[in-house]
């Protein structure tokens, strides 16, 4: 099996995170995350979403807005899981 690329990484620890938490990661904690500098982070992370991912970023900047099937505002769709509403999807 072939080793994961760099934007595989990226979108697997983003919705990680997500998961995880219900808050997308910036990307300085992307760029930690994968061993990268800080600017390779950022550029790591504008890559990916013009990879074609069911994403966006807020417009003009490097904040994550959406992650299929996660929002990282508020929107009425909360998601619950035992219990707990830590997400909202898209």
């Amino acid at each position: 099996m072939s080793s994961p690329t760099l934007l595989d990484q990226s979108f697997h620890t983003i919705m990680k995170r997500m998961v995880e938490t219900g808050q997308a990661p910036f990307y300085t904690e992307l760029a930690s995350k994968l061993g990268l500098p800080v600017e390779e982070g950022r550029k790591t992370l504008h890559d990916l979403f013009s990879a074609g991912i069911p994403g966006w970023l807020y417009p003009r900047t490097d904040y994550i807005v959406s992650f299929a099937p996660f929002n990282n505002l508020p929107t009425q769709y909360r998601i619950t899981i035992d219990g707990q509403q830590k997400w909202f999807g898209q």
